[in-house]
């Protein structure tokens, strides 16, 4: 679960299930009694029929998380800016960085830093495509050092520049397939 809609969606697949109070957070839910094996199959079957599925290894989970919290650092950009996203990681998810890098590689097959700048990328590409920023404003609400850096990120990831996305016609990636 990487966005609010699918903290929405999961919540509602529990309700379904006949568990109206878990609680369901980005990348876990909790329930005061565990699922039998059968109720876990049927969540399995639920969640795979609204685009999920079920994480029940740790270092899936961790790596979900993660990735939801890059998600919600990468929007609070203008904030975050000053804190660097492997203090901000380990002190949200309460787990040392250097684990963190190695479980998320393992599992994804690129580092989070790469994944971070793949939703920076995806951020700034939503702000193109509103046409209500300069693209001095939109690298400080993405949390750049200045317009020629996002440029020169920008350019690395899409092959174009902000300006040339913004001029076309604006393809967007969903956040959880980044």
């Amino acid at each position: 679960m990487v966005c609010d809609r699918c903290i929405k969606v999961v919540g509602e697949v529990m309700a379904r299930l006949g568990y109206p109070h878990a609680s369901v957070t980005m990348g876990r839910v909790s329930l005061y009694t565990p699922l039998s094996d059968d109720e876990l199959v049927r969540l399995g079957e639920m969640l795979v029929e609204e685009g999920f599925e079920l994480l029940r290894d740790r270092d899936s989970s961790l790596v979900e998380r993660v990735k939801g919290e890059v998600i919600l650092f990468v929007r609070d950009g203008g904030v975050n800016v000053r804190m660097k996203l492997s203090a901000y990681l380990s002190g949200r998810l309460g787990v040392d960085y250097r684990t963190l890098g190695r479980v998320f590689a393992d599992n994804e097959g690129r580092t989070i830093e790469r994944y971070y700048i793949a939703q920076k990328i995806e951020y700034v590409k939503e702000l193109l495509a509103y046409g209500e920023k300069t693209v001095s404003e939109i690298a400080d609400a993405a949390g750049y050092s200045s317009a020629a850096h996002l440029s020169r990120q920008f350019h690395a990831e899409t092959g174009m520049t902000p300006t040339e996305y913004r001029d076309s016609t604006p393809r967007r990636t969903p956040l959880d397939k980044v």
